[in-house]
């Protein structure tokens, strides 16, 4: 909490983007009373409207409400980030850990299968692993968690290399301790900063994965609405109406800005070298 209160007493951008980030999941918990029209209803002599007082962001291809669209869309494009890093954290951080500490053939075991996967382009593989798993927003996710899981993994494993160095942990050692319990009380809490701060990095990496799925169809399915699949609609009619491009671009773009600089701003609070200053 102490460098919590750090970072947003001194860091305008970051507490610029907890806000935005704060009121996105409010629009996202309240998608359904506050958007004015259902996200699928569709108006077909409407079709391709320019923003006006009905329709405030214009509308689809279909007639349906852009501005609807995109309040619906949020749940769906957080979800997705936090069900990939989640997926990621459960992965990798356990698999870094014991590598890292145990060390020997299991650290050479895993490593080679950390190399092997980080070989393929992450977009190759999230494809790869979707279309193994099958085509939706659960599945897809599940396979952007996993292509992203084997960073974590190193990054685990190599915080782990140096705090199992440290002499508290051979302490715990010759009082006795389990491994269990040096891992957990002594070693993860220790090597977890780093890894706290990637994965406020990778939300917004999931973000934009999210968004590249859905627009190559892999990820939501229609008529559901999600924002890369919003994009995917509006580049078919990018010269009839441009305009319907921008209102998931942007909502896309500040959702991984504010990610980015939420972590960036963590990065600096936990900084030893920052905080001995």
């Amino acid at each position: 909490m102490r460098a919590l209160r750090a970072w947003l007493g001194g860091n305008f951008a970051a507490v610029a983007a907890l806000f935005f980030l704060a009121v996105l999941f409010l629009l996202a918990l309240l998608a359904p009373f506050i958007a004015p029209y259902s996200p699928t209803a569709q108006d077909l002599g409407d079709i391709l409207a320019e923003p006006s007082w009905q329709h405030w962001m214009g509308t689809d291809d279909l007639g349906r409400d852009v501005l609807s669209r995109l309040v619906h869309g949020a749940p769906a494009s957080l979800f997705a980030s936090f069900l990939a890093v989640g997926v990621a954290c459960i992965l990798g951080i356990p698999v870094g850990l014991l590598a890292g500490f145990l060390g020997g053939w299991v650290d050479d075991a895993i490593s080679r299968v950390i190399d092997t996967l980080l070989s393929f382009p992450g977009i190759v593989l999230a494809i790869g692993v979707t279309g193994a798993l099958g085509i939706g927003l659960t599945n897809g996710m599940i396979a952007v968690g996993i292509v992203f899981s084997p960073g974590l993994a190193r990054l685990m494993r190599a915080q782990t290399l140096m705090v199992k160095q440290e002499l508290y942990v051979d302490a715990a050692r010759c009082f006795g301790a389990s491994l269990g319990r040096i891992l957990l009380r002594h070693v993860a809490p220790n090597a977890i900063q780093p890894v706290i701060v990637q994965v406020t990095l990778l939300l917004a990496v999931a973000l934009l994965a999210e968004a590249s799925l859905s627009f190559l169809g892999l990820g939501v399915q229609p008529p559901q609405p999600s924002w890369g699949g919003m994009l995917a609609r509006a580049y078919n009619y990018m010269e009839l109406a441009p305009e319907q491009m921008y209102a998931p671009g942007i909502a896309i773009l500040l959702t991984a800005l504010s990610f980015n600089t939420l972590g960036e701003a963590l990065r600096m609070a936990l900084d030893p070298t920052r905080r001995r200053r």
